[in-house]
């Protein structure tokens, strides 16, 4: 038996007020002039006083990254083109945001060195050569995509992540103070994508004691977080923090299920962010996850969060098979909530069934 040899982050640093070290972290890793450039949330591009902190050296560019929607090849393609027309080559991306910003600068890092459009990369060890050196800053908890081998993107066909050795950053800076402005409903939506891949890595046919460690520490601290406290304090966003960290870990050596598998179709044809599109999804998979749906409805009043209803009603035999072709494509993902045999359990007629609760 083949044992997978999983490549992690190199460098992790986690305390609040760390983001401050981030020009002494760079500083080694700058390749003569070429600049660095930091891919920052939307969020944060009238905030003075949070942008007066990138250590900017040089010609150092910033670049907002608009994160309506989910990251599409095709704008991965085009900042490629254009910091490769402006600078050549550049020492390094640096992703500052949620888990698209953070994907984006996973993306656009590797199609500085590899050739193509980034659609040519949507699958399983694509990539061929390393990416630019790139450091993953979250600020919201809950994606996992620090710690990721992929960069989910949605392509031409398809949304599938370049998953890959070259994908995991080569350094992630745990701030819990970043997360402090979050809104009460994105930060729910965000975390509960934490919370689900673990009920789905704990739950799946892949499990093992490296992804069980890593889940059940991760679920541990969500329903702490979520169900135990009553207060949301600096504790709440270390604790989410981590929980993000340890929840992106567990399916890094086994893989999520049914409700990212049903969400990707979500993405790809109504544009519905992660977060929310697994909540939408995981609020109505009682046959598949009895416990983690309980808990999950339990936090969901607790806190007074919307789950939208109905998203999917009007859709036409057209839409639907979109979406049914974007799911089922998701092979791991099936296999590991439903076994090897899932194609027979999971029949088109039977999604259907599912996306028509939506």
């Amino acid at each position: 038996m083949k044992f997978r040899n999983f490549k992690m982050v190199d460098y992790v640093v986690y305390g609040s007020g760390c983001f401050d070290q981030l020009g002494e972290i760079l500083a080694p890793r700058r390749k003569g002039d070429a600049p660095m450039i930091f891919f920052v949330d939307e969020y944060f591009q009238d905030k003075q006083a949070f942008l007066s902190r990138i250590p900017l050296q040089g010609k150092d560019k910033i670049v907002v990254i608009d994160v309506t929607y989910e990251p599409k090849t095709v704008t991965v393609d085009k900042i490629r083109d254009e910091l490769q027309a402006e600078f050549g080559e550049v020492s390094g991306i640096i992703g500052i945001g949620g888990g698209s910003v953070m994907d984006m600068a996973k993306a656009v890092a590797l199609m500085m060195t590899n050739p193509g459009s980034s659609a040519d990369y949507q699958g399983w060890d694509l990539v061929k050569n390393p990416a630019v050196y790139k450091v993953g800053i979250p600020t919201i908890s809950g994606t996992g995509a620090e710690v990721s081998r992929t960069c989910v993107l949605t392509g031409p066909t398809r949304k599938l992540g370049m998953n890959s050795d070259y994908t995991p950053f080569d350094q992630i800076v745990l701030d819990p103070a970043l997360t402090k402005t979050v809104e009460v409903n994105q930060r729910f939506y965000t975390a509960m994508d934490c919370f689900i891949h673990c009920v789905e890595s704990l739950t799946g046919t892949y499990l093992n004691a490296f992804s069980k460690s890593y889940g059940e520490k991760a679920q541990e601290l969500c329903e702490e977080i979520f169900l135990d406290k009553d207060v949301w304090d600096d504790d709440s966003d270390e604790k989410l923090m981590m929980a993000s960290y340890a929840g992106g870990m567990s399916i890094a050596y086994s893989q999520v299920g049914v409700a990212h598998a049903v969400s990707y179709g979500l993405a790809y044809l109504l544009g519905t962010k992660h977060g929310i599109g697994n909540c939408i999804v995981f609020d109505k998979l009682e046959e598949f996850y009895p416990d983690g749906v309980k808990k999950f409805k339990e936090m969901v009043k607790k806190h007074n969060i919307d789950i939208p209803q109905g998203i999917t009603k009007g859709l036409t035999d057209e839409q639907f098979d979109t979406m049914i072709n974007v799911s089922l494509g998701m092979a791991p993902l099936w296999e590991n909530a439903l076994g090897k045999d899932w194609k027979e359990i999971m029949t088109r007629e039977r999604l259907r069934k599912l996306y028509e609760r939506l």
